[in-house]
């Protein structure tokens, strides 16, 4: 009886069960949001083409190859610009270069040299122990408003619109001031002098032509070519193979390129500049290339392990700004190339993708050291159309140089032949004799022995303190352009 009475029992309790579990609702599934377009376009960019992807566990998870983990990593982020920085390796530290815009006619416009300036280049000096700051023009943009104004590379100023420049304004006079007024100063007895010249420029959007000078004259029964060359802008490739055939034409015995000042730029002008310098056998590596593992692998299958290689070239490609042109080339077995700690990128790969064809003598000091290149990204569908949806576009460091002989990492610069540096309190005009570096330059040509000079800023107790190029935007970057799509998962 008691068993009979026990399996009722359970009997009714299975029912209830059954029943209750039956009334219960029906559980919802939870449904994750999309991740914003931005957000996706950031993260698969950097997934599939950034240099140090490997190093960030975030772009390699196999967990995010699942849309919904992606999606829940992306929508923590609410600034695409923070998720983007999240990603990079060691930002600031190690990767101090890419970038992200949220529109893509502000890469647009840098690439092609255009922003708004008063059009110089100028060096702050601090001056003594004092928290007083003195500038000092370096170059000035042709056809520029300090161009118009007077302002020539040499020129030294105190003031900015009747303020003393110190460590602590120099940035709000100098870079939040569309126009403002220079304060003039002399240099006389080992003494900064304010003087009572003055002038008042205004920014204007403009493109910095960076062929500053080219001119030929005779030093020691040779003669000599001289080129300050501040930027590899391939809208001005066609001008600058001209420069070139003026040098052939007038036959030039020596070629003294001029790159203290330039910063980078175009990968495709350096390989351009090259084969105006040394030759144009295509045959021969200028430049070899690495990217990321998965990007290294898509190129090699996709288009040849050859693809990975820049070599010279006999001819200027077609762009929508210039027709295709044949290059004027100097043969040349030998070159002196001025340099500074302004060199960097694109400068740097042209020095030491030549090393190994030519006899290159470096003046100057160590330069930046680097050795990476970018790419511009857009959000691109399937068909290379860009996503309509948004304006971002981001230029992540995808790529390393060697030269051909696999030499490469020069973190700390390239090292001169011969150290020499210019003198910020004596700055003469480019081309002349006596200036600091190109003396050096034609010092050595005559085999003359280069003894480290005296300068009057040491002499003065002067000290580089800040450059006009640490605020320019994407300053002494190197890009690659244009890039080969990768298929997007």
């Amino acid at each position: 009886m008691k068993s009979l009475t026990f399996k009722y029992w359970i009997t009714l309790v299975l029912i209830a069960g059954i029943w209750i579990s039956g009334c219960r609702k029906e559980e919802v599934p939870v449904i994750i949001p999309e991740a914003s377009e931005v957000n996706t376009f950031v993260f698969k960019g950097l997934r599939d083409y950034y240099l140090w992807n490997e190093m960030n566990p975030n772009l390699t998870s196999t967990n995010y190859e699942k849309k919904d983990s992606l999606n829940v990593f992306l929508n923590k982020f609410t600034d695409p610009q923070v998720l983007f920085t999240s990603l990079l390796y060691k930002y600031k530290e190690i990767d101090k270069w890419s970038f992200l815009v949220d529109d893509s006619k502000t890469i647009d416009d840098w690439i092609a040299g255009i922003s708004e300036t008063m059009g110089y280049d100028f060096m702050l000096g601090r001056i003594g122990t004092s928290d007083d700051v003195f500038g000092f023009v370096r170059y000035v943009f042709k056809g520029s408003p300090a161009e118009k104004a007077g302002v020539k590379r040499g020129d030294i100023f105190l003031k900015i619109n009747d303020q003393q420049l110190t460590v602590t304004n120099y940035r709000t006079l100098l870079f939040t001031n569309k126009t403002y007024t220079i304060g003039y100063a002399t240099i006389a007895n080992h003494t900064i002098t304010p003087s009572s010249k003055t002038i008042t420029m205004t920014a204007i959007e403009m493109q910095e032509n960076p062929i500053q000078k080219d001119t030929v004259f005779i030093s020691n029964n040779q003669k000599v070519g001289y080129l300050v060359y501040n930027g590899f802008n391939a809208e001005f490739d066609i001008q600058l193979n001209d420069v070139i055939k003026k040098f052939k034409d007038a036959g030039i015995d020596q070629l003294v390129l001029d790159l203290r000042y330039n910063g980078g730029g175009s990968v495709q002008s350096s390989v351009y500049l090259a084969s105006m310098i040394y030759g144009t056998d295509a045959n021969k590596v200028f430049a070899r290339s690495r990217y990321n593992s998965g990007l290294q692998a898509y190129y090699t299958e996709q288009f040849g392990a050859s693809s990975l290689n820049d070599n010279f070239t006999a001819t200027i490609e077609k762009t929508d700004k210039h027709p295709a042109a044949q290059i004027n080339t100097l043969n040349l077995q030998k070159i002196y190339i001025i340099v500074s700690d302004n060199t960097a990128s694109a400068s740097e790969l042209l020095i030491n993708g030549l090393r190994p064809h030519m006899n290159v003598k470096v003046i100057g000091i160590n330069t930046e050291g680097k050795y990476t290149g970018s790419a511009t990204i857009k959000d691109w569908d399937e068909n290379g159309n860009v996503n309509p949806n948004h304006k971002f576009a981001m230029q992540p460091i995808i790529v390393k140089y060697a030269n051909s002989e696999g030499v490469s990492d020069y973190v700390d610069g390239l090292i001169p032949n011969i150290v020499a540096e210019e003198d910020i309190a004596n700055l003469l005009p480019f081309g002349d004799p006596n200036e600091a570096l190109l003396s050096v330059v034609l010092s050595d040509m005559k085999g003359m022995a280069v003894t480290g000079m005296t300068l009057k800023s040491a002499q003065m107790g002067l000290t580089k303190f800040a450059d006009s190029q640490d605020f320019k935007p994407f300053a002494k970057e190197m890009y690659m352009n244009p890039i080969r799509k990768v298929k997007s998962e």
